[in-house]
């Protein structure tokens, strides 16, 4: 028995991510927190999952200044990125990045539970990030639903 896969206008509609969620990462656990949205942008919670196919939904973020790192975290995890050049390694602690860019770390806790493929960018055009709850009101128009993290 062979396994069917949706071709044309099907795919075209599953593609489109029609659904729009708002997650409040007040006190959310950072990691806990990429997980489940990951998911969502991926699609692999719906029936019609495919795995060639961007059939994730749209997620916004709000309250990510006040995300929660549990155990050391916060002490010991380093952001490190790297010019290329000798002796170029840059470390950043997150102790000094949350209070400043927390959206960003946020975002990138969440990017890096995507699978690297193709549709990695095309998903993560569909994460919105915010400091705090008024960021929701660029979206009243889509009505995005709660989803429970």
């Amino acid at each position: 028995m062979r396994t069917y896969t949706p071709k044309g206008r099907e795919a075209e509609a599953l593609e489109q991510g029609n659904q729009w969620y708002v997650v409040d990462a007040e006190g959310k656990v950072l990691g806990r927190l990429a997980t489940r949205v990951a998911r969502v942008l991926i699609g692999k919670d719906k029936p019609q999952f495919t795995p060639h196919l961007d059939c994730g939904d749209h997620v916004v973020v709000i309250n990510a200044a006040k995300v929660r790192l549990t155990g050391n975290k916060v002490e010991s995890k380093l952001y490190r990125r790297h010019s290329g050049y000798p002796g170029g390694l840059k470390e950043v602690p997150i102790k000094s990045l949350l209070p400043k860019r927390a959206d960003w770390v946020v975002r990138e806790a969440i990017l890096g539970m995507l699978p690297k493929n193709k549709l990695r960018a095309r998903r993560a055009r569909k994460l919105r990030v915010y400091l705090d709850a008024a960021g929701l009101e660029r979206h009243v128009a889509q009505k995005p639903q709660s989803l429970a993290v």
